[in-house]
């Protein structure tokens, strides 16, 4: 999951066709990653610009890979005051660090750099120093009052980056709305939220590789989904994002509770939810807790539906899917 690197490239592609003139496309590099936003204006403004603007706000504030960021002053503890756009962040992350069981933390940052994922790409499982390292690991051990985050411990830094493109991502769409666009789709790195029609005048669609290894954004289209009315898309997958270390293969999901890499027999899990933030905070939590628990948390769950891709003990793909994710499905 994107724990790892600065916002992973996902598995996810947008499948509807080409947008018709009178729909604005936007695309461009950001968060280490590609951007797309096709949207519908009466009045065919150009908001590139604005766009652009956002997308260096959310940068400044919670980039790891800028010095200069808010998140960087303060893992550096040069400052343990944030901005009201990382605070959302963290509110959204407790709340999916509570509901998931602490699946999703955004404290696990320190052990994900020193197995290998990180921006240091030291390579390598030192279990030692996994375990020296543990103690940092939790939210219960941060806390926010108004705009100041304080550490129980100095050492423990935070990094979102498992879920800032779903949030991204809900930014833009509120900006499009707030600007009267009732027609849209956005999409981070594969983080996906979409409201109204496409060129076509159906909902947008979106399609979820089979997760093999060595295959291509796009080359093997699994199935394909449609969404709207501002529901967000995330898919985490363990089958592209990892490091090799002695022949041995780990894979970039690491269980908060452990500091290792989480080993089970999910490949990719795929969310829609309210929200996009939602949607990727889930998808990266699905990851860590596996199959089983991930089936029981969406059907008990309002919203929420999933697309969960698996392999049986003979290497066989097998899918899971609940009710509401059966109704998106496009034939």
């Amino acid at each position: 999951m994107r724990y790892l690197t600065l916002f992973t490239l996902e598995v996810l592609i947008l499948v509807s066709c080409s947008p018709k003139k009178e729909y604005i496309k936007i695309e461009g590099f950001t968060q280490g990653t590609t951007y797309s936003i096709t949207y519908y204006d009466s009045l065919s403004r150009d908001l590139s610009v604005q766009i652009d603007s956002i997308l260096g706000r959310i940068d400044h504030s919670m980039s790891i890979y800028n010095d200069s960021s808010i998140i960087s002053q303060l893992n550096s503890n040069i400052s343990d005051s944030i901005d009201d756009l990382l605070k959302e962040v963290i509110v959204s992350s407790f709340e999916i660090y509570y509901q998931t069981d602490r699946a999703f933390d955004i404290t696990v940052g320190p052990v994900v750099r020193a197995i290998g994922f990180g921006k240091d790409k030291t390579q390598g499982i030192d279990s030692a120093k996994v375990k020296q390292l543990l103690p940092l690991i939790g939210m219960n051990k941060i806390h926010l009052d108004g705009n100041t985050l304080k550490k129980d411990d100095s050492r423990i830094q935070i990094d979102v980056n498992a879920i800032a493109q779903g949030y991204t991502v809900d930014v833009i769409g509120k900006y499009l709305e707030s600007n009267g666009i009732k027609h849209y789709l956005v999409e981070v790195g594969g983080e996906i939220t979409a409201r109204g029609k496409n060129s076509k005048g159906t909902d947008w669609v979106v399609g979820i590789d089979k997760p093999v290894e060595s295959a291509l954004p796009g080359e093997n289209i699994q199935a394909k989904i449609s969404i709207s009315n501002g529901y967000g898309l995330a898919t985490s997958g363990n089958y592209r994002k990892f490091i090799e270390v002695n022949g041995q293969k780990y894979a970039h999901t690491i269980n908060p509770k452990t500091g290792f890499p989480e080993l089970n027999s999910l490949l990719s899990a795929t969310v829609v939810a309210p929200s996009a933030t939602k949607a990727d905070a889930l998808a990266t939590a699905f990851m860590v807790k596996g199959v089983e628990w991930s089936k029981n948390f969406v059907v008990n769950s309002n919203n929420i539906d999933a697309y969960l891709v698996y392999s049986d003990s003979l290497g066989n793909y097998l899918v899971w899917m609940n009710e509401g994710m059966k109704k998106r499905i496009i034939p």
